[in-house]
């Protein structure tokens, strides 16, 4: 499989080196186009692969052209690329908020695929909701399965709106993951634990905690229960949470970045 990628940042690096990696293409069958000189050296350098300025000159080598580029440039490479691609190529984008009819219309492309994958692809441990346009053909889907899955897990959906709505639990969700590791981190420190110790204590339990409700056949809930004796300290501090409305104002969160998610994807319309 030859693939072209437009845009070589941290997230196309990631699939870069996943398909690498897992021997979905050799380095000879990739293109990759930056406008950073800096960029470019650093991965002809490191994976071996062609690296250009040129985004038609690197899209059309790919069978599959892999869309990585920041938001804020993809009206400009939309107008660079619309009409050069082939019609039997494929479009992967991986562009937040950019929704199919704005890269079918803004390239003058249809066979088109849309993916939101997440920041643990960088480590092969992320997870990606993709859909496809209706000209994509069974042999493009293996690809764009291969490609997600060299990164992580992958979930295909046949509804776009699924995207969206990804984007603001797996896309986002890692932020919110963080936030509440340093939030307890912290408050480990506050009661008197050193911060190294604290850290240790809170990545630990995070890491055995998640790893434990992905073996355990058990929901949430059930495990939470289970945790939970009845008048203990683990009971005084959920309670303390309720209180704070804690899973209110998560829920809050989500909804605020499907909001703004989908806002994302009418202004580029």
């Amino acid at each position: 499989m030859k693939i072209a990628f437009i845009g070589g940042g941290n997230m196309g690096e990631a699939m870069l080196s996943a398909i690498l990696d897992k021997g979905l293409s050799p380095p000879q069958a990739i293109s990759v186009s930056d406008i950073s000189e800096i960029r470019r050296r650093h991965l002809e350098q490191k994976y071996g692969v062609a690296v250009m300025s040129d985004n038609r000159l690197a899209a059309e080598k790919g069978e599959v052209v892999v869309l990585a580029i920041k938001p804020q440039n993809l009206t400009e490479v939309m107008a660079e690329l619309k009409g050069q691609l082939e019609p039997t190529q494929l479009v992967l984008s991986i562009i937040a908020g950019a929704s199919i009819n704005t890269l079918c219309s803004g390239l003058k492309h249809s066979r088109v695929i849309r993916a939101m994958p997440n920041t643990p692809a960088q480590i092969g441990e992320g997870i990606s909701v993709w859909t496809a346009t209706a000209e994509v053909t069974e042999q493009q889907r293996g690809w764009a399965s291969s490609i997600l899955g060299a990164i992580g897990k992958e979930i295909y959906v046949d509804d776009e709106k699924y995207i969206d709505m990804a984007t603001a639990v797996s896309g986002s969700g890692p932020a919110y993951f963080f936030l509440f590791v340093e939030a307890l981190v912290e408050a480990a420190v506050q009661i008197g634990l050193p911060h190294d110790v604290a850290q240790e204590l809170v990545l630990q339990t995070m890491l055995g905690s998640a790893h434990l409700m992905q073996g355990s056949g058990r929901t949430p809930a059930e495990l939470r229960k289970m945790v939970t004796s009845p008048g203990g300290t683990t009971a005084e501090a959920l309670l303390e949470l309720e209180k704070g409305g804690f899973a209110n104002l998560l829920s809050q969160a989500v909804s605020a970045a499907h909001n703004k998610a989908k806002r994302l994807g009418s202004e580029q319309q």
